[in-house]
């Protein structure tokens, strides 16, 4: 028997939307999930957006008032896809609410928030679900499932990049994500945050960083209304950019592995350049979003002039075979979110965590942390040390 799920969405933009449809697409690809996600209500202070979103994909209700979704009964699952100011009020009053919470990173401005979130998960003893989508994709996972079996030996370094041109353009506008007091960081929560967290998913914690931040496009125009996703403005009236355009980072892992992490989102020529390159005492793995469902893999006995092959995965790699039947068939991104709806539900139903959680999202926030203190400093520093 399946019984369903009263879900509800707050804040809606272009990921908002993507929670939705996630939602909408688990009954296709988990049809034994003993919970069926109902869309019941939908929250977004724009006007007419969450009326609009209501029509658009079913939404029982709407309203532009989240604390309406909390004191509503009918709902048992909040997706928190608000701007990163908001996330630490909305995650804390939802759980407290005692609503599971699938929340977007970096959940709030600082490691404080994500901590305060993750102690309010905790003591209202609800699920709490982060969304690092890319540690989801099948050969990530199975990279993972490489490196921890030995098959490249013992890592001995990383290079993690995440260049974007999204915020390239010099007409964007100034919208929340450029602002301290609403966006906190800049690429570092937005891209670092993701590029944190496959570091810690596939080699273990970091233990030590040195960072180096930079604005390149300092001024941005404001927008005249309200926006979605990254619109330009042209012309309107001109205001600092608050937050860094670009970090570089050396790491140091628990391991005794090292590593370099750097994110840009004013990289011209670059859309979704995302991955890592892996290597260790008898090889090395490589992955790269744009290629989602390959690996570049050198093992063996070689050493020096050994082969890197191209491995395409397939049904035996994370949850690939709940959207293909063999491999070489493409994924895409919008089947990461479905991966990360699915472990979210199925967290609800079993009472156990899956995938990503607030521990996890407190970690990365925790070396973002790090990385801001270290770029202030001009030195090292711990992860969690102040």
């Amino acid at each position: 028997m399946v019984d369903a799920l009263g879900v509800a969405v707050v804040g809606f933009g272009w990921m908002g939307r993507v929670h939705t449809q996630a939602y909408a697409r688990l009954p296709h690809h988990y049809p034994r999930l003993p919970l069926r996600p109902r869309l019941v209500t939908v929250a977004e202070e724009v006007p007419g957006r969450a009326e609009e979103a209501a029509e658009r994909f079913g939404f029982a209700s709407a309203t532009r008032d989240w604390r309406e979704v909390a004191a509503d009964p009918r709902v048992r699952a909040v997706s928190i896809t608000a701007p990163n100011f908001l996330h630490r009020e909305i995650g804390v009053a939802m759980a407290e609410a005692g609503k599971h919470i699938w929340i977007e990173k970096p959940v709030g401005l600082s490691a404080e928030d994500a901590r305060a979130v993750a102690d309010a998960v905790a003591k209202a003893g609800v699920q709490g679900t982060v969304g690092f989508n890319y540690r989801n994709a099948p050969a990530v996972e199975a990279a993972r499932d490489l490196i921890a079996a030995g098959e490249i030996g013992t890592v001995t370094h990383v290079r993690i990049r995440l260049f974007s041109d999204y915020a390239a353009h010099p007409d964007g506008a100034l919208t929340w994500r450029y602002e301290r007091a609403r966006g906190g960081s800049g690429v570092l929560g937005d891209l670092a945050s993701h590029g944190a967290d496959l570091a810690r998913f596939l080699l273990g914690d970091i233990a030590s960083l040195t960072a180096d931040t930079a604005v390149f496009v300092p001024e941005r125009a404001r927008p005249a209304g309200a926006t979605a996703g990254h619109a330009l403005a042209s012309g309107g009236e001109p205001g600092p950019v608050e937050n860094e355009d670009y970090v570089s980072c050396l790491l140091r892992f628990a391991s005794g592995a090292r590593g370099v992490l750097e994110a840009c989102r004013v990289s011209v020529g670059e859309q979704n350049n995302y991955g890592f390159e892996v290597h260790g005492t008898k090889g090395a793995v490589f992955w790269d979003f744009r290629r989602m469902n390959e690996l570049a893999l050198s093992r063996g006995t070689t050493y020096q002039d050994q082969p890197v092959s191209t491995v395409y995965v397939g049904p035996g790699a994370g949850e690939f075979a709940a959207f293909q039947p063999g491999a070489a068939n493409a994924m895409g991104y919008d089947d990461l979110k479905v991966i990360e709806a699915y472990r979210f539900v199925r967290s609800i139903a079993e009472g156990t965590p899956y995938g990503a959680t607030l521990a996890d999202a407190v970690h990365s926030a925790a070396v973002l942390g790090a990385m801001t203190r270290s770029a202030e400093r001009g030195s090292w520093v711990e992860v969690g040390a102040g």
